[in-house]
């Protein structure tokens, strides 16, 4: 049996630091010790490019930076460059900088589909924006989620739908319905049974299949036929399927949309972006009722705004997105290249546009197994690879693929190994990882 000697004594440690100060040990939940092998929760202690370094010393190529964040790498030297020449001029003023309208300009600039844009910190200050918009401009009080998509925003209209809703009153719950993905037939019988409640349709407009043929088009033919607000969740596929989003790509023009992730390059700032007519509502040219839109102390922080500023010019001046998706298809054809020759293909599988690559562990009846998942992880990261998914960052080389390629193969062989004993217990080193959303810690 294969015995695994990998050790993070510093991380452990810290690790219960940070669990006696803050709730969870983490400042976001999907990057909770939970989400890893017991006792192998890296902490970090810095990053460059697309690798990074624990406190324990160890090096890893890094997948998934920052939640899908760091696009193009640690410590971009064009982005931090335009960070600092803002250090010496202040961050935050009385009065707007010439700084916002720039970045207004820059944006709208990149993503022609919207007429304005107002900046945030997070995406759940801007979704949760859109929501209120939406309601404002159409009297309606219910909101319908796309059902198959993961998270949306941490305020009570989608919370109360996870199985973390504790806190949450049934009153709020009942305003949300949702709308499975790809099904127009039954979002029009939704659209129907809630004839004008339904202030707004909000999902995000790809995942980890393409849009059906004529899908979006047809959401958007909907929308407009039952009087409902078309929101697209760009978090993730802003920028990284095209430098306008989904909507650049697909030729789908949604009413609101909200950006964030790959907009700062990790640093905070998101984007409530849209038509003229509903973003108006929260500004002060028109005579209609006000809508309290966003009113954040930190939107309009300066260093954030020159980040997306050096992000959004990047992405352009640089082809980002055909980046990301080269390198993302070199990656997931060595991984299924591995896990065929050690005659796991079938369970451990790569999914994803190749710019937000996924991968899912399947037992031996090809269910989805949170057991192999932690004897995967286990093997990556003994291997020098920290990866909870495959999304990759434009600072990847073709060496680093290359090594995670090879570190992967060896996984695999290990997971044939777990697969023949019909048992991956010896393998986990202790508990498996668990699920963001369950009821009970």
């Amino acid at each position: 049996m294969h015995k695994e000697e990998f050790s993070l004594p510093r991380s452990l440690a810290a690790n219960e630091r940070l669990h006696a100060l803050i709730p969870g040990g983490a400042h976001t939940y999907a990057k909770g010790d939970d989400q890893y092998p017991e006792d192998l929760a890296p902490v970090i202690s810095h990053g460059q490019g697309a690798q990074v370094w624990d406190i324990d010393g160890n090096r890893y190529v890094e997948y998934g930076s920052g939640l899908r964040s760091v696009s193009l790498g640690h410590a971009h030297p064009k982005v931090t460059e335009a960070v600092r020449r803002e250090l010496g001029r202040g961050s935050n003023f009385v009065r707007p900088s010439l700084l916002e309208l720039e970045a207004a300009e820059c944006f709208l600039a990149t993503v022609p589909t919207a007429e304005m844009v107002k900046f945030a910190k997070n995406g759940s200050d801007v979704t949760t924006a859109a929501v209120r918009l939406a309601r404002a401009v159409t009297g309606r009080p219910r909101v319908a989620i796309c059902a198959d998509q993961p998270f949306f925003s941490v305020d009570d209209w989608f919370i109360g739908t996870t199985p973390m809703s504790s806190g949450i009153p049934d009153a709020i719950n009942e305003l949300t319905v949702s709308f499975p993905y790809g099904d127009l037939a039954a979002t029009e019988e939704l659209l129907t049974r809630y004839q004008d409640e339904i202030a707004c349709l909000i999902l995000e407009p790809a995942g980890h299949t393409e849009p059906p043929d004529g899908y979006l088009a047809g959401l958007r033919a909907l929308a407009d036929r039952h009087g409902c607000v078309l929101v697209f969740d760009e978090m993730i596929t802003g920028l990284r399927w095209s430098e306008a989003g989904a909507q650049g790509l697909y030729g789908v023009v949604p009413d609101l949309s909200t950006f964030g992730k790959a907009l700062g390059n990790g640093f905070a700032v998101s984007a409530l972006a849209g038509r003229r007519e509903l973003m108006e509502r929260g500004g002060l040219r028109h005579e209609q009722e006000r809508v309290f839109l966003l009113s954040t102390t930190h939107g309009a922080e300066t260093h954030s705004l020159a980040a997306a500023m050096a992000v959004l010019t990047t992405y352009v001046e640089e082809g980002i997105t055909a980046r990301l998706h080269a390198l993302g298809e070199r990656l997931a054809a060595g991984v299924r290249e591995a896990a065929a020759g050690a005659g796991v293909g079938d369970h451990v599988v790569v999914r994803g546009r190749a710019s937000n690559l996924v991968f899912g562990t399947l037992d031996e009846k090809l269910r989805p197994s949170q057991e192999y998942r932690t004897l995967f992880l286990r093997q990556l990261l003994a291997g020098g690879v920290l990866a909870p998914s495959f999304v990759v960052s434009s600072a990847l080389t073709d060496a680093d693929i290359d090594h995670t390629v090879d570190t992967v193969a060896r996984a695999c062989e290990v997971y044939r190994e777990a697969l023949d004993a019909g048992d991956p217990a010896p393998w986990l080193g202790g508990r498996p990882v668990k699920p963001v959303f369950r009821r009970l810690a």
